[in-house]
């Protein structure tokens, strides 16, 4: 279902008009640290859209790393619950470079690669990273990700309305029909994952139907 090159994966998509490519650093959102920094450059090298990548980046050093391989962007998740003052710092040193991803269920976030629950509501931890500098967010129902149902438009939008900034929105979007909704609820953009893979999504359509 998946493939085995992310490289050429990640060409696959920009061939069919990917504006941006989303790289998660897996292995490394589970060891906290990044795994994967070469082949994130190779692809950052490779497509000619911006990229942007999370997974695992709880350093200066690893933010800094990314960066100067060619990635535009790069996630913070755990590192906004557990380090605060690293993303404050970041945000001073590179602006509009730091997105961080807010993952939640059930309203409350989640961090360490989702194995970590904690009581902190997401649009709590938002408003937080919005005072330290913090101009963009990446929402995640974790429930609804990889599930192909669709997203939790309700709180997508009850999110956006409390944090009045830039919102990405992921997790269980599975047709075009899908990400006119989100177009039509304001979001910025939109990360589609496993929907792609199964073929539930052909980008090209879906591009054409939410520019139509």
């Amino acid at each position: 279902m998946f493939s085995d090159d992310p490289v050429d994966a990640a060409l696959k998509w920009y061939s069919m008009g990917a504006p941006r490519i989303h790289i998660v650093d897996l292995d490394g959102a589970v060891a906290g640290e990044l795994r994967n920094l070469r082949i994130i450059t190779e692809i950052a090298h490779s497509v000619l859209v911006p990229t942007q990548v999370g997974g695992g980046i709880r350093s200066a050093q690893s933010v800094t790393e990314l960066l100067k391989a060619g990635v535009e962007r790069v996630v913070l998740g755990t590192a906004a619950v557990e380090n605060p003052e690293l993303v404050q710092e970041m945000c001073r040193r590179h602006g509009n470079a730091i997105v961080v991803s807010i993952d939640t269920r059930e309203g409350l976030v989640s961090t360490r690669g989702w194995n970590r629950e904690t009581a902190l509501k997401g649009t709590d931890l938002a408003h937080e990273m919005a005072r330290l500098g913090v101009k963009r967010f990446i929402y995640t129902d974790i429930t609804r990700d990889g599930t192909l149902t669709e997203p939790n438009f309700t709180a997508i939008s009850e999110f956006m309305e409390s944090v009045k900034l830039p919102v990405i929105a992921a997790g269980g979007i599975s047709s075009p029909a899908h990400l006119k909704v989100l177009k039509q609820l304001g979001v910025e953009g939109a990360i589609i994952g496993k929907a792609l893979y199964t073929g539930d999504i052909n980008l090209k359509q879906a591009l054409a139907t939410i520019d139509s």
